[in-house]
């Protein structure tokens, strides 16, 4: 392991509402980035670089900083999606070693379900034909479509069947009921069953985009939070252990001739932080992956080196995923199939993992010392990134 400290995650804090009407977005990170703040024993004063996707209402690095009173030395409105958080996790690392920044925050707020937000479903085309959408959007394609087009690819090439892939949804929708805040969210959205899930169910709830059920997409909800990253000088004063970033990877995927749907961004992510971290797949306790559908974990599974490509059927049969089984274990919050995802949902999976590392999960891996969080931004299949993040306990 490569034990070269130079960046911590100091504070977290994530929105406890995923209803939330008649609070903007801004409001929810500016909340979120005072609790993290006081969390980590830290002050608005101390905040010396702002990283930050361009959510919330006019936000973005120069909105946000006006919004809050702040006039961070560093500025990064790196916006790639669902993992735009974890290249913010990456840049920081750099930008601290570099000694650029002390104290670094990024924030994430969304209303998506109040504003009933077509996040899956709605046309991936808006406005005038471009280069990027004129061969999809005059036939009407979604977003979900192209995660079913990747899965039948899948099930094609590999034999992977539903029943392997639901239980990803079994498997974290097991961690939700021991999450308070994921068993209100799903009472406030209303799901048909607040309760633990079956192969079966999954298999009998409705067909969104053949072969994705229901019960394989994620919610469409409101929330967010925020996350400071600190030096080592400020790490040994916080309030709470650090959890240190180790390693991190990004990368970009996009539609080529001859080229495979069914590898992601994080074949190329992967490896790199892998590398600079200094472990391997084997030895990571906790999995917090980006879960739009239940094919975009099965995929990153894969491509993160978890188990070779076409085997995560088997690696899922094999035990893994829920947190009182031996093996890896996968989305201890619930994920974004059954806990939160206002739109992107790469922010709560360092969220997790740092609380896993603290021992302060309510799905909680007893000693657990190392865990990756792995953002797909984009679309899987097509044009996305990967963004991969090793983090290890103090």
């Amino acid at each position: 392991m490569n034990n070269d400290r130079k960046a911590a995650v100091a504070g977290i804090h994530e929105y406890p509402l995923r209803v939330a009407p008649g609070v903007s977005a801004m409001q929810i990170k500016a909340a979120s980035l005072k609790a993290a703040l006081d969390d980590a024993g830290l002050k608005w004063s101390d905040v010396d670089g702002l990283y930050d996707a361009g959510d919330g209402e006019g936000g973005g690095g120069l909105g946000l900083s006006a919004y809050l009173g702040l006039k961070p030395k560093v500025i990064d409105t790196t916006q790639v999606g669902g993992s735009s958080y974890e290249f913010h996790a990456a840049h920081a690392l750099r930008d601290i070693a570099a000694g650029r920044v002390k104290v670094a925050v990024t924030t994430y707020g969304s209303t998506a379900a109040s504003l009933r937000t077509p996040i899956g479903t709605g046309l991936l085309g808006r406005g005038p034909a471009s280069w990027q959408s004129n061969m999809e959007t005059p036939y009407g394609s979604t977003l979900i479509a192209n995660y079913a087009m990747v899965a039948h690819r899948h099930m094609h090439e590999y034999g992977t069947t539903t029943e392997q892939l639901a239980q990803i949804s079994v498997a974290t929708r097991k961690h939700a009921m021991r999450n308070p805040e994921a068993v209100k969210a799903m009472t406030d959205l209303q799901f048909v069953k607040v309760d633990e899930i079956s192969v079966q169910d999954v298999l009998d709830s409705r067909i969104i985009a053949d072969p994705l059920h229901l019960l394989e997409c994620c919610m469409v909800s409101d929330g967010g939070g925020a996350a400071v990253f600190v030096a080592p000088e400020i790490a040994r004063d916080i309030k709470k252990k650090p959890v240190w970033i180790i390693g991190s990877g990004e990368a970009t995927k996009y539609r080529e001739n001859g080229g495979d749907i069914t590898t992601s961004a994080g074949a190329q992510s992967g490896p790199a932080a892998f590398g600079q971290a200094g472990v391997t797949p084997g030895e990571i306790d906790i999995a917090m992956i980006y879960d739009s559908f239940t094919i975009t974990v099965g995929v990153c599974l894969e491509d993160l080196g978890f188990c070779k490509k076409g085997e995560v059927g088997q690696f899922i049969a094999d035990g893994h995923l829920a947190f009182d089984r031996p093996g890896l274990t996968l989305n201890t919050d619930g994920g974004g199939l059954s806990s939160n995802h206002p739109g992107m949902r790469g922010l709560f999976l360092l969220l997790e993992a740092t609380r896993q590392l603290r021992g302060e999960s309510t799905s909680q891996v007893p000693g657990a010392r190392l865990a990756v969080a792995h953002g797909n931004g984009g679309l899987l299949g097509a044009t996305h990134t990967g963004g991969t993040v090793i983090l290890a306990a103090d």
